[in-house]
């Protein structure tokens, strides 16, 4: 939205500066010339208004990020899981350390959690939300950065400490058209860190290798099958935790950890190889890894007496169902059956192409509704089962009633995957948001089941 088409709005209801950057003056976009209103105003003309807003703020609320260590996460996939295991690493420093997280799931920071409306929150409430985080003795937050808000100049008036750059895979291609524009969006974190600070890459991504040639930030990197700082070996896979070899600059430490699947073992080297550079020691590592049990619904385990496995994950991308369901398959499962579907209005391209993943990663798929918004939800379910080029399938569109379906149909040592929208306790429907979370509709799918 233009928000140019709003200055004589502005004006009429008392604005005394007025910052655009259009060519043209206010007065003749506002339809008025040489009003006696406007002559009372300050019209300022910048270049780009969404970067002077984000400075505008920093300013205003005095810098809080210059007075605070922000930690700047970004990528497709693994962002909110970094972001709780270096919070966790940090509470068990116990050096003084008081962490804040601001994320998908919610910002929270000193025993108080705010539910999160967008992963990264505009420039004016992110400052604002850092300047209460610093009165209440925060020094540390933990961000995770969109590249919806880095498209929009969100950050551009935070002070980095560090940035990680998780992976780059195919999503929000609705809105930013190529992957490569995507990549470019990323990149501006890296782009934008001053030599003083750090940057966490992984190596096993070409992404994040193309990130080392562009950032000034001293960088260090971390992967499992190209050479890196920090890496895991002798990987072990098991259905209630996974245990590796750390191996973090030469030095070696052993890790069993409750977090399971070849994905998480990604974010713990990402959160290990950013401590490291803090100068957190590996005993501090392998304790707050050891300790720390889930991040909610990624790769949520449902605990109940039953000879099946069952799991809430928020994979919502090719490459997330992917990994997820690769990360099951290591478990040796008889079978995996997953529920999933596709949001509306976002990236139609992606729909087929997740499709295809399940049915050929999967034993059987249950396609279903995900948040449809103003979409028609057969429409989308239409376009998922374009890509299907198998017949291990069936359409049910209400949620509840599929959930329920591949609840009945497992059997012993399946494994259940509910994918697409994890921690989320609503569905965005043509009527409105309405209520439901994965989790209490599986809990009482159970519950009918005697289980």
């Amino acid at each position: 939205m233009d928000g140019h088409k709003f200055i004589q709005e502005a004006i009429d209801r008392g604005a005394k500066a007025v910052i655009y950057q259009t060519p043209r003056h206010p007065a003749c976009l506002a339809g008025r010339k040489d009003t006696k209103t406007q002559e009372k105003v300050n019209f300022i003309r910048v270049e780009d208004t969404r970067k002077t807003l984000a400075k505008l703020s920093a300013e205003f609320y005095c810098n809080p990020s210059k007075k605070m260590n922000v930690v700047g996460i970004t990528g497709t996939n693994g962002k909110t899981t970094v972001s709780y295991l270096i919070e966790a690493l940090l509470k068990e420093a116990k050096k003084g350390f008081a962490p804040a997280v601001i994320g998908t799931v919610n910002y929270r920071f000193k025993n108080k959690a705010i539910p999160s409306i967008n992963t990264t929150p505009g420039p004016i409430e992110l400052e604002s939300m850092l300047a209460d985080m610093l009165k209440e003795g925060v020094n540390y937050a933990v961000m995770e950065v969109s590249s919806h808000a880095l498209d929009q100049c969100r950050t551009e008036g935070i002070n980095f400490h560090s940035a990680i750059f998780t992976n780059l895979t195919q999503d929000h291609l609705d809105y930013h058209d190529t992957l490569e524009k995507y990549f470019l969006a990323k990149a501006r974190l890296f782009k934008n860190l001053r030599p003083s600070s750090f940057v966490i890459i992984n190596n096993d991504d070409e992404y994040g290798r193309r990130i080392k040639r562009l950032t000034r930030a001293k960088v260090a990197t971390y992967g499992i099958n190209t050479k890196a700082d920090v890496m895991a070996k002798d990987i072990k896979f098991g259905i209630s935790h996974t245990e590796f070899l750390l191996v973090a600059f030469d030095k070696e430490i052993k890790i069993k950890t409750r977090l399971i699947g070849r994905h998480n073992v990604y974010n713990i080297l990402a959160a290990a190889c950013w401590a490291y550079k803090e100068g957190l020691g590996l005993p501090i590592l392998k304790f707050a890894m050891e300790k720390f049990s889930l991040v909610p619904g990624r790769l949520e385990r449902i605990e109940f007496k039953g000879g099946f496995s069952v799991f809430v994950d928020y994979a919502h991308t090719e490459d997330a169902l992917r990994n997820v369901i690769n990360s099951l398959r290591q478990l040796s499962p008889n079978r995996i059956i997953v529920v999933f579907g596709c949001g509306g209005q976002r990236d139609k391209t992606k729909r087929p192409k997740m499709g295809y993943i399940v049915s050929e990663l999967a034993d059987y798929a249950i396609v279903t509704n995900d948040n449809p918004r103003l979409e028609d939800h057969l429409k989308i379910i239409g376009d998922i089962k374009k890509g299907i080029r198998k017949n291990n399938y069936c359409v049910i569109p209400e949620r509840k009633e599929a959930i329920k379906k591949a609840l009945s149909l497992a059997k012993t040592q399946d494994i259940v995957l509910v994918a697409g929208k994890g921690h989320e306790n609503y569905q965005i429907l043509k009527s409105g948001k309405v209520h439901f979370d994965d989790r209490e509709a599986i809990r009482e799918c159970l519950r009918l089941k005697n289980y």
